[in-house]
């Protein structure tokens, strides 16, 4: 593979627009050419920005495979924030929590904590509506800088940077030959590290992120499924201490 990538930024960048597609989620009928999924990353990262989230942030995300929280992890890490999927506690960092609406109440959230609502439009004014509020954003690249080494995801007790989740994405899709028209099948929870990986490798190839409808199968699956290939376990990461 011929593209270098550095940080979330290099992989969302304007040139890499295009008609082809980027995200089909399977379960709603639901989909994204790249030029679409790119914009709206970036306008997902000038919500955050603008709700105060900044680098070295922590932005929590519920664990849903959806359009919802997989632009919502790119636009968080547009800034430099670090993403935690479905975390037990939501620490003293954390800038905003992206959910359900209907699951808000679950969490306990620690003071300034920014409420993010998806699915359902929030009752409370006070909470931000995912779907009204990323749409109505300017589609512009956010300037904030990032670094390969700032930490882009906290998973328990271990942190992963921009640089080690995306040499990850390349080897494995380097590894299988993706190419356009290529789909990477999301089979783990997103609570898995390796999913988070998963979730890169055909932004990187130009490839096609798919989350399955009940019974399809791709060319290659992130965790055990039908899939012509699997990747299982991500061995870059499970080697770090």
């Amino acid at each position: 593979m011929s593209e270098q990538f550095q940080t979330l930024a290099d992989v969302l960048a304007r040139d890499r627009r295009s008609d082809r597609l980027a995200h089909r989620h399977g379960p709603s009928g639901r989909s994204y050419d790249y030029r679409r999924l790119l914009t709206t990353a970036w306008k997902s990262g000038l919500f955050f920005r603008n709700e105060g989230v900044r680098g070295g942030m922590v932005v929590a995300i519920a664990g849903d495979s959806i359009p919802e929280t997989v632009l919502s992890f790119l636009g968080a890490g547009l800034l430099g924030a670090t993403v935690e999927f479905e975390p037990d506690t939501l620490t003293e960092g954390t800038t905003a929590l992206v959910a359900p609406t209907d699951r808000l109440n679950e969490f306990e959230t620690p003071p300034g904590t920014r409420l993010v609502g998806y699915g359902t439009e929030p009752d409370d004014p006070a909470v931000a509506y995912w779907e009204r509020d990323v749409w109505s954003e300017n589609p512009t690249l956010p300037p904030d800088p990032v670094a390969p080494d700032d930490p882009l995801l906290r998973a328990g007790d271990a942190t992963y940077s921009h640089a080690e989740i995306l040499d990850s994405a390349v080897a494995i899709a380097t590894e299988h030959g993706l190419e356009p028209g290529d789909e990477v099948v999301i089979r783990s929870p997103l609570t898995d590290p390796d999913a988070v990986v998963g979730l890169l490798v055909p932004l990187v190839a130009r490839a096609t992120l798919t989350v399955p409808a009940a019974e399809t199968t791709g060319t290659l699956g992130i965790g055990a499924g039908p899939d012509d290939a699997t990747v299982e376990s991500v061995d870059r990461l499970r080697q770090r201490p």
